[in-house]
């Protein structure tokens, strides 16, 4: 985070976003923060998850259909969401270099990356469903 003041708030918000696989809102991070910081607001953690995203620490995920998820993982990769629970989940794929080609051939400009969403059960709620 060169040229910004330190922030330990704000570091701890990075952390706690580093060690999560689950893509929490911001409310789950601000829950998460006020047993560190009792005095915390939920402004300070907007604003501090907004910076963060702003300047590529953290990746945020919007339109997954409600609230923004946040995500401390910020290496290229895909993410699921669950249309039964609203549960987010990382993906993991070999890459979109197929998928990039081929949505390339009809393109005159330059694709350089791409970000893919994945929608339907997860595994709790497809055993669920089954029961």
């Amino acid at each position: 985070m060169a040229g910004l003041k330190y922030s330990r708030q704000r570091e701890s918000i990075k952390e706690f976003l580093m060690t999560r696989r689950d893509h929490p809102t911001a409310d789950v991070v601000y829950d998460n923060m006020k047993i560190i910081y009792p005095n915390i607001s939920l402004g300070t953690v907007y604003r501090n998850l907004s910076l963060l995203s702003d300047i590529g620490e953290i990746r945020k995920l919007s339109n997954f259909g409600g609230a923004d998820h946040f995500d401390g993982n910020t290496e290229p990769h895909s993410h699921f969401m669950c249309t039964e629970c609203g549960c987010v989940q990382d993906l993991e794929t070999d890459g979109f270099d197929d998928l990039i080609h081929h949505a390339g051939r009809n393109f005159t400009g330059r694709i350089t990356g791409c970000n893919v969403r994945f929608f339907g059960l997860c595994e709790d709620c497809l055993k669920q469903s089954e029961e």
